[in-house]
């Protein structure tokens, strides 16, 4: 428990969550009011940095209100602890999901995929791109409903004049999503998400990244130059046409991707992702990617 004591600020902490690199998120309730606590790990807990991002996570948040976000509620600091307040959620993230195997949700795909993208959608909508899509940062139920996660990275896209004098990003994200001009540290838009969005659907329908390297380097490289997986070759149960959605999402250049998450659902909405819709695993023996 943060601080050995059982409580932040008048929150109460019942259990953990879930754990990450530099933040730990808590189940907890105040009032009988049922909550999620985000605060950093005991070693990052007084780095400036790392409590910019928590708080730079809040001033997104809690400007976003649709059932395919989470909600931010408020920023607090109590005994030198910052943290957020959020939306408590019951589901595991797409990460998780993935690892049970696709037999266990594959039924679920196209529902978590147009969820998934009517989140991102609204976040692009209000002027930002998030820079850290991944699995990680969806939250999924038994049923398929989803919600996006985690604003730390979310970037004010330009607009206007601001277009023609964008500065140049700092370079951050997941190496296993980032983009091509991600990783140059240009100026960014909702395509940049398209990109790394095309490559957790990848990964959702194949079970594995479209992209490994023997090193930092050699994955980043690969996102710049490599030749884009096809979904088809790990997982044939995958239409041609969704499967070159998909490529397409993963092109080089931005210009060469669905304009926006809009476009990506018009184009998504009049294609079938499976040849055969997968059964649900009350239906069906347990096996591995098709």
């Amino acid at each position: 428990m943060a601080g050995g004591r059982d409580y932040l600020g008048s929150y109460r902490l019942v259990r953990l969550i879930r754990t990450g690199a530099t933040c730990q998120v808590w189940e907890a309730v105040r009032d009988h009011e049922r909550v999620a606590i985000k605060f950093l790990q005991p070693e990052v807990r007084n780095d400036k940095l790392e409590i910019g991002y928590l708080r730079h996570e809040s001033e997104v948040g809690r400007r976003l209100h649709h059932p395919n976000v989470i909600e931010i509620h408020t920023f607090h600091i109590d005994r030198s602890i910052a943290f957020l307040v959020m939306e408590y959620h019951p589901g595991k993230n797409v990460k998780m999901l993935i690892r049970q195997g696709f037999d266990s949700f594959g039924y679920l795909v196209p529902k978590i995929i147009e969820q998934a993208a009517l989140g991102l959608q609204y976040l692009h909508q209000q002027g930002w791109v998030h820079r850290d899509i991944k699995p990680d940062n969806f939250l999924v139920t038994d049923n398929g409903d989803v919600k996006l996660i985690d604003f730390a990275l979310a970037w004010r896209i330009p607009t206007g004049l601001a277009r023609l004098f964008a500065r140049r990003t700092r370079v951050q994200g997941t190496r296993s999503y980032m983009a091509p001009e991600q990783i140059r540290g240009r100026a960014l838009d909702g395509r940049t998400d398209v990109y790394a969005f095309g490559c957790m659907i990848y990964e959702l329908l194949t079970g594995r990244l479209p992209f490994t390297g023997i090193s930092p380097e050699d994955l980043l490289r690969k996102h710049l130059t490599g030749a884009i997986p096809a979904v088809m070759s790990g997982n044939r149960n995958v239409t041609p046409d969704f499967n070159d959605l998909v490529s397409q999402m993963m092109a080089k250049e931005p210009a060469e991707r669905p304009a926006s998450m809009e476009e990506f659902l018009r184009y998504f909405h009049a294609v079938r992702v499976f040849r055969s819709l997968p059964k649900p695993p009350s239906e069906q023996s347990a096996g591995a990617y098709p």
